[in-house]
C-alpha cells in the first residue's frame, strides 16, 4: 500500500495502490501519516518524497468509502484525511511532491503543503469538487490563490476541468516539469541537494517561510470542513455519488431547479 525507500538521507514513500489508481482509503491515509511522522523524528532524514506507482499519482479519496459514510458502513482509520494534512502542515523538513501520473482531490491539493512539486509532463491535475457537489479540501482556498493567483485558482477549484502539467508549471502550481521517464531522477537530483545541507537549516528555513500563513491555513480549514459539512449528503452530493456509482453524468440542473 505504501513503499518506502531510502536514497540516503532522502526518503521516497510510493503511494501502491494501482488497481485504485493509488485513491487514498483510511489504511493509506494511516500509512501516509505515519510515514510523514516517522520521516519526522527520524535524525537520518533531511527530505521526505513522496510520488505514485502506475500511471496515477492519486485519484484522491476513495470514492465508494465517502459513499459508505453515508450508510454508516464505514470504520474510521486511526488518523484519516485530517490526521494527514495535519502531518503534511506539520512537516518540518523538505517535502516534495512527485506527480507521475493523475492527480485528483487530494492528490492536487496537497500540491499546496508541498515545499517542492516536481510533475511528469504527461501528468495532470483536477479538483473535482464542484463535480461532487461539495468543497475545497485541505487548505487549498487558501494555498492555492497563494501560489497561483486568484483567477487561476477559481477555475482550478470550481470548474472539475483537468489541468495539464504545462499549465501547472506556468501558473506556478508545479516548480518543474520532467519527461516521465525523467521525473524521479530529476526530483532525487533536487532531493539530494537539498539533503547535502545541514537539517537544522533546512528546519529553520523552512519554518520561517510557512509562519507567517500557518494562521490563515488553519482558518481556510475550519472554513472549508464547515462548507463540506453542509454540503456533504446533500441532494447534489447524493445525485453525483449515485452518478458516480451508476457511471453516468449527474443531472444537477434539476437539483438547482427552484
Amino acid at each position: 500500500m505504501l513503499i518506502i525507500e531510502n536514497h540516503g538521507r532522502v526518503r521516497m514513500a510510493t503511494l501502491n495502490r494501482p488497481e485504485a489508481k493509488n485513491a487514498f482509503n483510511e489504511a493509506l491515509y494511516d500509512a501516509t501519516t505515519e510515514a510523514l511522522l516517522a520521516a519526522a523524528a527520524d535524525s537520518s532524514v533531511a527530505v521526505f518524497v513522496l510520488t505514485g506507482s502506475g500511471d496515477a499519482f492519486s485519484a484522491g479519496t476513495d470514492l465508494l468509502e465517502m459513499a459508505a459514510r453515508m450508510t454508516g458502513d464505514f470504520q474510521a482509520g486511526k488518523h484519516g484525511f485530517m490526521g494527514m494534512i495535519d502531518a503534511m502542515i506539520s512537516f518540518p523538513k523538505p517535502f516534495i511532491c512527485a506527480v507521475n501520473g493523475l492527480g485528483l482531490g487530494i492528490g492536487a491539493t496537497m500540491l499546496g503543503f508541498a515545499d517542492l512539486a516536481i510533475m511528469s509532463t504527461s501528468a495532470r491535475l483536477k479538483c473535482p469538487f464542484s463535480s461532487l457537489a461539495v468543497a475545497p479540501e485541505a487548505a487549498s482556498s487558501f494555498t492555492f490563490p497563494r501560489l497561483i493567483g486568484r483567477q487561476h485558482a477559481t477555475w482550478a477549484l470550481m470548474s472539475s476541468e483537468w489541468l495539464t502539467a504545462p499549465e501547472c508549471f506556468e501558473m506556478g502550481l508545479a516548480w518543474k516539469i520532467a519527461p516521465p521517464e525523467a521525473l524521479l531522477s530529476t526530483t532525487l537530483a533536487a532531493a539530494q541537494t537539498l539533503a547535502a545541507k545541514p537539517i537544522s537549516s533546512l528546519i529553520e528555513i523552512k519554518r520561517t517561510i510557512v509562519a507567517p500563513f500557518e494562521g490563515e491555513i488553519a482558518a481556510a480549514r475550519e472554513r472549508e470542513n464547515a462548507a463540506f459539512q453542509r454540503l456533504m449528503g446533500a441532494p447534489a452530493n447524493l445525485e453525483a455519488l449515485a452518478a458516480f456509482a451508476e457511471k453516468r453524468t449527474p443531472n444537477f440542473a434539476g437539483i438547482d431547479a427552484p
